[in-house]
C-alpha cells in the first residue's frame, strides 16, 4: 500500500477552513465560499471523509474513495453532504446554533488495498471497506479506537451496519475486504 505523504501544516489549515466555511455556507444557506486554492499538496486526486461532530456527538460523515477533482474541492463537497445528506441525520440536521460547538475531522485516504485474509489487518491503523456486488460500506481506522472493537466485531459491525449484510458475511470468502489507511486532520491539532 502506498503511504500517504504527509501534509504540512499550512495544507492542513486550508483544509480545514474550507470544511468550515462551507459547512457554514450550506447550514445558513449562503451562497458557496470561493474556494481556489494554489497549494500543490491540495491539487491530488485521493479519496477523503469529513466528519463533523457536535460536542463529541457524530452529526454526519460522508467520504468518497476516489476523485476526479483536486482534493480541496472534494473536501468542500464532502464537507457539504455531510452536513446536509447524511440520512442518519435527516431529522437532526446541523443548524445554524450548532455552528459554534461544530468539530470538523477530516480523513484523506490512501489508495485501497485488497487483502485475502479478513483479519490481515492492524486495528486503529487500517480502516476496511467491504463489497458483495453493489452493496459497500466501510469503516475509517479511527472507528476501531473510539469502539474498542475486536477485529471480529470490527468486520461484523461493517458487514451489518455498513454494508446490510449479515454480520458473519466476512467469513463466507464471497465479498471482497479492502483495507486504507488515512492522515487525520483536526482543529485541535492544527491550532
Amino acid at each position: 500500500m502506498r503511504q500517504l505523504s504527509p501534509l504540512d501544516k499550512q495544507a492542513k489549515k486550508i483544509l480545514l477552513d474550507i470544511a468550515r466555511k462551507s459547512v457554514e455556507a450550506a447550514v445558513k444557506q449562503k451562497p458557496i465560499p470561493d474556494i481556489s486554492c494554489n497549494h500543490p499538496d491540495l491539487q491530488g486526486r485521493q479519496g477523503v471523509f469529513v466528519t463533523l461532530k457536535i460536542q463529541g456527538n457524530l452529526r454526519g460523515c460522508i467520504g468518497s474513495f476516489v476523485s476526479d477533482i483536486p482534493l480541496y474541492q472534494l473536501v468542500y463537497d464532502m464537507a457539504v453532504s455531510s452536513a446536509m445528506d447524511d440520512f442518519r441525520f435527516e431529522c437532526n440536521r446541523i443548524k445554524s446554533s450548532d455552528l459554534k460547538d461544530l468539530e470538523i475531522e477530516i480523513s484523506v485516504l490512501s489508495e485501497l488495498r485488497p487483502i485475502n485474509d479478513p483479519l490481515d489487518f492492524e486495528l486503529g491503523k487500517h480502516g476496511v471497506f467491504i463489497k458483495k456486488d453493489f452493496q459497500t460500506g466501510c469503516f475509517l481506522p479511527q472507528v476501531a479506537l473510539e469502539t474498542g472493537w475486536s477485529k471480529e466485531e470490527f468486520l461484523s459491525y461493517c458487514c451489518s451496519n455498513k454494508t446490510n449484510l449479515s454480520p458473519n458475511a466476512w467469513k463466507t470468502g464471497d465479498i471482497e475486504i479492502f483495507v486504507f489507511t488515512v492522515e487525520i486532520i483536526n482543529e485541535k491539532d492544527v491550532t
